[in-house]
């Protein structure tokens, strides 16, 4: 039996992929920054803490979730975004160098967000795109990425570096759905809130832009199969295809809704600069592993929306 870390195991992604590696035979260790039953404790700022985790449990695949998630979060404070989902990594790659842990398969989680400024005529994205962040969240995750890739090159860390677009679903059996920061959930809970008569109106921010949206549930198996079939080395993007604008999500849920919904824009929600059209090309992937997505975009909102009906 395979032991498999996963650094920010508590996450919302963390759970998903603890569910699917334990369905396939894997033994998992999931980690979390503070003391919680069920997790090892480990601070990805702690180089220390990360040393001795890894010594004690020498696990065959690391699976590097933990980060600051959030993009506008990224604006508020730069420096701690940086020291997290970067100098984490680069952390988390020389303690496993400093303990000889070279059969250990590393996967670095990277984001569609590293694309930034893309145009229409470079989409679908393939990863040999210009990388043009438009945040600090952005930028943090391309020096995790391209950590992975040096640590690889310069020390034989065998790493697989992955950058999955959107990817969104209701709770697993280890932790809730994303945090209602983040645009589908948002929408899902005040929809629920009006259905419960707590809330007259959705809030929302820019309806314009595009994105590629997939289920966690696909993005965890593509995770697991990318280790399992992956060149060390690589990047790998894991996505849809498929675009839709926000306009289109908000759609969907409200035609899932069970009351009248009213829509006003909140300019709160309105980011510095906004990344404006993000499609995949995942083909790559798809060749060396035969994934493809399973769950479509409608049945995972629908998901999502029981998820917040449960909560609210």
């Amino acid at each position: 039996m395979k032991k498999a870390l996963i650094t920010g195991g508590e996450g919302f992604v963390g759970g998903h992929l603890r569910a699917e590696l334990e369905d396939n035979g894997y033994q998992v260790i999931s980690t979390s920054r503070l003391p919680k039953d069920g997790f090892v404790k480990m601070d990805i700022k702690n180089y220390e803490e990360i040393r001795s985790v890894l010594n004690e449990h020498k696990p065959d695949v690391i699976f590097h979730l933990a980060a600051i998630a959030y993009v506008p979060s990224s604006w508020q404070d730069p420096e701690l975004v940086y020291e997290i989902n970067g100098l984490g990594t680069v952390k988390l790659l020389n303690a496993a160098r400093s303990l000889g842990l070279l059969d250990t398969i590393v996967q670095i989680a990277g984001s569609s967000e590293e694309y930034g400024l893309v145009t229409e005529n470079e989409t679908l994205i393939k990863e040999t795109n210009p990388l043009r962040p438009l945040s600090p969240y952005a930028i943090s995750k391309i020096s995790a990425d391209l950590a992975g890739y040096q640590h690889f090159k310069s020390w034989g860390i065998k790493t697989i570096r992955t950058r999955a677009f959107n990817h969104e679903g209701p709770e697993s059996k280890y932790g809730p759905a994303r945090g209602d920061e983040y645009v589908t959930s948002t929408f899902a809970k005040q929809v629920a809130l009006i259905e419960k008569g707590k809330q007259d109106k959705i809030m929302v921010g820019d309806l314009t832009s595009i994105r590629d949206f997939t289920d966690v549930r696909d993005t965890v198996r593509a995770y697991r199969l990318l280790i399992e079939k992956g060149e060390y080395g690589e990047v790998y993007n894991i996505g849809s295809g498929k675009g839709y604008t926000i306009q289109q999500v908000l759609d969907i849920l409200i035609k899932l809704a069970k009351a009248e919904i009213k829509v006003e824009v909140d300019p709160k929600r309105l980011r510095p600069s906004d990344v404006k059209l993000l499609l995949c090309d995942c083909s790559k992937m798809k060749k060396i592993t035969g994934w493809e997505p399973e769950i479509p975009f409608e049945k995972t909102m629908e998901d999502l929306l029981n998820y917040w009906r449960k909560v609210v």
